[in-house]
């Protein structure tokens, strides 16, 4: 896994530095496993846009990903590692050894070939996944559950990872992606390593016909706008907008919007870094 410059061909590639995709060993993906993905264009039931700067972008056919991992102690072999359109991390194909075939977030280092687990009777190595409860301390983990049985919802993005610190009863100590450190129950699962295309943040797009292709639309500065679109608009020349804050009013840069009787406030044990 690299990045790749481009030579300057054109103005869009001038800058431009993407992925080298060494890693990719399929280029079609796993029929079985592939669902058709409807675009909203940011647009809610009823027509109206609701989210703005979206729509357009190129089709994608969605992935069905594995999350679970709940085929406990029945070995898999990683068949192929694949782009997924849905998301920055890479996918990988498993075959089971009853023959089902199931989609996973491919961790840094996993090769066609390997063989990953899940269950009490896996040992800690890359691929395999865990109660946090059976995972030595000061492991990196990433596909970390917040409630047992629910399925990953922490450290899924290109290059993260979570680091188990401690362990105290029925909770483990995870510092997150974020430097939030927080408690979670030790019989929530998660899989060893790091996730796979860790040099995704370094890529530049190079222009902005590539954002289009991603369904992005051009953002406008509020600052641009008229006082009736935006609080930050109007204004005679390159007058600033005042206090930053959202459209709808609410303060921005810095604002806390974070409820103080949330219950998961209990198990933060330090917020994360400004």
């Amino acid at each position: 896994m690299g990045l790749r410059k481009f030579k300057p061909v054109t103005p869009g590639t001038r800058f431009r530095v993407g992925a080298s995709f060494t890693e990719i060993t399929a280029t079609k993906p796993e029929k079985s496993l592939v669902v058709s993905s409807k675009k909203s264009g940011g647009r809610n039931n009823t027509g109206k846009m609701t989210m703005r700067y979206m729509g357009g972008g190129h089709k994608k056919s969605y992935r069905l990903i594995d999350f679970k991992r709940e085929k406990f102690d029945i070995p898999a072999t990683v068949a192929t590692v694949e782009y997924d359109p849905n998301r920055t991390a890479r996918i990988a194909l498993l075959h089971y050894a009853d023959g089902e075939k199931r989609y996973i977030i491919a961790p840094e280092g996993l090769q066609v070939g390997q063989k990953v687990v899940s269950g009490d009777t896996a040992t800690p190595e890359v691929g395999n996944t865990l109660k946090l409860a059976n995972i030595p301390l000061g492991s990196i983990v990433h596909n970390v559950e917040i409630h047992p049985g629910r399925g990953a919802q922490l450290a899924r993005s290109a290059g993260a990872y979570a680091q188990l610190a401690a362990r105290d009863g029925k909770y483990a100590t995870l510092k997150m992606p974020s430097g939030e450190t927080r408690l979670i129950l030790t019989a929530c699962l998660a899989t060893i390593g790091a996730v796979s295309n860790s040099d995704h943040a370094n890529e530049v797009l190079g222009k902005a016909g590539r954002k289009r292709w991603l369904g992005r639309r051009p953002r406008t500065r509020p600052v641009a706008m008229n006082p009736v679109d935006h609080p930050m608009g109007g204004g005679e020349g390159r007058s600033s907008g005042g206090q930053p804050r959202s459209r709808n009013g609410m303060y921005s840069k810095g604002f806390k919007t974070r409820s103080l009787k949330k219950y998961s406030n209990r198990f933060i044990i330090e917020k994360r870094k400004k």
